[in-house]
């Protein structure tokens, strides 16, 4: 990273395409180089959720990767990142992580940043959670991952789900130690929590 603060961007199939597409667009605005990895169950979510093609939601960033392409950049401990935010994350996803048994370039970008001890946050999309999903949650978080699921901020008194959805993905970049203009802060830009 000789100038510009780098950061993998990995979008799976789980509902919540919105998250990576705001995530991307503050980075952006942040001056954040990203580096993308779409999944092909995460191409379909797009096309449901957002109405978009992939090639149009992958012009967001600045570089972007075919899931196959296990030799890309992003699959070596040498290519220096801030980390990796995996927005939404899907069980799956979550599972292929948590054993390091990676089958695409999503799977193992995470497992590059897990063993170079870099960030890596994952915004879990599954409910209800079975004990199975909460060992694995645990695992991860053993291994230095944080689960950072896309709960509703609802101290910030919402007027529109543009706002649940900034907040939600401002707290996920607050873990890289990117600042942006998504997040309202208790203490700081909420009357009602301001003290003195």
């Amino acid at each position: 990273m000789k100038n510009q603060p780098r950061i993998i961007v990995g979008v799976s199939g789980a509902s919540g395409a919105v998250y990576a597409r705001r995530a991307l667009q503050a980075l952006r605005d942040a001056g954040v180089e990203t580096h993308l990895v779409v999944s092909r169950a995460a191409e379909m979510t797009l096309a449901y959720e957002l109405g978009e093609k992939t090639r149009d939601f992958v012009a967001l960033a600045d570089f972007n990767y075919s899931p196959n392409d296990i030799g890309a950049p992003i699959s070596s401990g040498s290519f220096l990142t801030l980390g990796m935010l995996v927005a939404p994350c899907s069980v799956r996803t979550m599972s292929e992580i948590a054993t390091g048994v990676t089958s695409t370039l999503l799977t193992r970008a995470a497992d590059v940043v897990l063993k170079e001890r870099r960030r890596l946050v994952l915004m879990v999309r599954e409910s209800p959670l079975h004990l199975g999903h909460l060992r694995t949650m645990t695992q991860l978080a053993e291994m230095g991952a944080i689960i950072a699921p896309p709960a509703p901020a609802h101290y910030i008194e919402p007027q529109t789900v543009e706002e649940l959805i900034d907040q939600s993905v401002g707290r996920a970049l607050d873990l890289f130690g990117i600042e942006t203009p998504l997040v309202r802060r208790w203490g700081e830009d909420l009357e009602k929590g301001k003290r003195g």
